[in-house]
């Protein structure tokens, strides 16, 4: 099986490379959906594929000047602790079984489709704020949005993506489209390892589907993104966020 999954990690880093859309968004429904991967088997191993997926783009957008340290830091304040509460109320409350996937599965569907919207709204989203350049919001609604998002996150491995840099760009509308994506990496990257890590402790990790994920996707990015170039960016968006919208409705049901 683990020749299946090498195929099913670069098939995901192709479309990533391709389109910049998030692994998590793709990656879960794929192993749920494709592999009869446990849901919560499959977010768990999804949150460190992407922390390790994702790493070494802080590092190039780092020199590249396109990271808001201030602005990341506000939202790991928030989303950093509102994953490990997440995590610690898990076990707590002892929820696991059928239980904890359906509740993996009904958070998975609502990211899903509110991550398609986010994709094909993206430029309407962004012509609408940007008049508002001199609007810069408080560091708490910052905290506070994180700590959301990392519930979120850690529940379905969905948005610390498209929808991390759609927040970005509704606060901050004066960033540059560069320093939006770059700091929302820096705050996706430890978000995502915290969760992961959080799972790991749980139970929630399959390592060797780990190790088979990313033997497929690393190589397959890269091709991915130099293919990307020449194909149009919009159609190939709009695919992917009607295909993610169709299968967060399948999770809706689930």
């Amino acid at each position: 099986m683990d020749f299946y999954y090498i195929v099913a990690g670069a098939s995901v880093g192709f479309i990533i490379g391709l389109t910049g859309v998030g692994g998590g968004s793709l990656m879960t429904p794929l192993l749920v959906l494709g592999f009869n991967v446990q849901p919560a088997i499959a977010v768990g191993t999804d949150l460190l594929y992407a922390a390790i997926t994702k790493a070494s783009g802080v590092w190039s957008h780092h020199k590249l000047r396109n990271i808001d340290w201030g602005i990341a830091k506000q939202l790991c304040l928030g989303s950093i602790p509102g994953s490990i509460l997440c995590v610690i109320a898990i076990q707590y409350f002892d929820i696991s079984g059928k239980t904890f996937d359906s509740i993996i599965s009904s958070t998975l569907g609502f990211m899903l489709i509110l991550t398609s919207i986010v994709i094909i709204f993206k430029e309407q989203i962004s012509k609408r704020f940007t008049k508002r350049e001199n609007y810069a919001p408080g560091p708490y609604s910052i905290i506070l949005l994180g700590a959301v998002l990392g519930i979120l996150v850690t529940l379905s491995s969905v948005g610390a993506g498209a929808i991390g840099s759609a927040l970005l760009l509704i606060l901050y509308p004066s960033l540059k489209s560069q320093k939006i994506v770059g700091t929302d990496i820096a705050h996706a990257v430890p978000l995502t390892a915290i969760a992961g890590m959080g799972h790991f402790h749980l139970g929630h990790i399959d390592v060797s589907l780990l190790i088979s994920l990313l033997i497929g996707s690393i190589p397959a990015i890269y091709i991915g993104a130099i293919l990307g170039e020449k194909l149009p960016e919009k159609l190939l968006k709009n695919f992917i966020a009607t295909t993610l919208m169709l299968i967060g409705l399948r999770f809706s049901t689930i």
